[in-house]
């Protein structure tokens, strides 16, 4: 089953049981699944399903951070709970060991030997790791020591 339909049959799960919460959650991951395929004038393959969703998920840590410095506790809960049901729907994060030896690979691949070149490995990483939970900061960290 596709992630957007699996997203569009727990939505109507949540809408019988009248968890409110859950069913606020997933009709804003619908609704920027489908502002997604508005704009792209298609619609998405899983991979980029992904992308939304962590991009949600971005927000939210934005927002949390925010929240915390502005002395609102109770609006950051709010965001960390909304950020646990879009997890859900995503795949295993990758373990740092295995972006570890993708970034071993891809400079063996490039031939990049200076922190200059720093873009085209982070290219290739990023492009191998496409479609997966993956924090780019820790890649980049990553990338620059093993080309320091």
């Amino acid at each position: 089953m596709r992630l957007r339909d699996q997203i569009n049959t727990d939505l109507t799960s949540a809408m019988k049981s009248k968890n409110a919460e859950r069913l606020s959650v997933l009709r804003m991951m619908k609704s920027a699944i489908r502002n997604r395929e508005i704009d792209s004038r298609q619609e998405l393959e899983d991979p980029q399903t992904i992308q939304v969703l962590l991009s949600l998920i971005k927000q939210r840590k934005d927002s949390i951070e925010q929240f915390t410095r502005g002395g609102r506790p109770e609006l950051a809960d709010k965001e960390a709970a909304e950020i646990k049901v879009i997890e859900e729907y995503l795949p295993a994060a990758v373990s740092d060991e295995e972006i570890e030896k993708i970034v071993g690979e891809v400079i063996q691949e490039t031939g990049v030997t200076s922190v200059k070149d720093m873009g085209k490995v982070m290219k290739g990483c990023m492009a191998r790791l496409s479609g997966r939970p993956v924090d780019g900061s820790k890649v980049s960290a990553l990338v620059k020591a093993k080309l320091s």
